[in-house]
C-alpha cells in the first residue's frame, strides 16, 4: 500500500523558513522521482517541485523558483523541501507524492499515484 507521510509546517512570519519531509512506503522509493504540490484555499493543486529518482535533477515552479530547494536521502526513504523567504502567497497544504514514471529529467507534471498522504499545513503570516 502507497504511503505518504508529510511533517515540519507550521506558522512562519514573512521571510522566515521552514523544511518539510515526507516518507514515502509502499513501493521503491530510490526507482521513483518526487514531487511536492501545494494546494492553496480556493486554488488547484500545483506542483511545487519535483526531483528525480537519484537526486541529479530537479525542478521548480517559477513561483517558488530561487526560493525553494528540493532534495532527498533514498535512505531514509524521504524527500525534503526546503523554504526560505516565505511569502503569504505560500500559505496552503503541502503535500508529497512519487512519479509513476521513470525519467531521466524532472518535469512538473510527472504522474502521481492515486494515494495522498494527509499534507502538512504551511501558513505564512505576521
Amino acid at each position: 500500500q502507497v504511503q505518504f507521510v508529510e511533517s515540519g509546517g507550521g506558522l512562519v512570519q514573512p521571510g522566515g523558513s521552514v523544511k518539510l519531509s515526507c516518507i514515502g512506503s509502499g513501493f521503491m522509493f530510490d526507482l521513483h522521482g518526487m514531487s511536492w504540490y501545494r494546494r492553496a484555499p480556493g486554488k488547484d493543486r500545483e506542483t511545487v517541485s519535483s526531483i528525480t529518482m537519484n537526486g541529479d535533477s530537479t525542478a521548480y515552479a517559477d513561483s517558488v523558483k530561487g526560493r525553494f530547494t528540493i532534495s532527498r536521502d533514498n535512505g531514509k526513504n524521504t524527500v525534503y523541501l526546503q523554504m526560505d523567504n516565505l511569502r503569504p502567497t505560500d500559505t496552503a497544504v503541502y503535500y508529497c507524492n512519487a512519479d509513476r514514471a521513470q525519467r531521466a529529467e524532472a518535469i512538473l507534471d510527472g504522474i502521481p499515484f492515486s494515494s495522498w498522504g494527509q499534507g502538512t499545513q504551511v501558513t505564512v503570516s505576521s
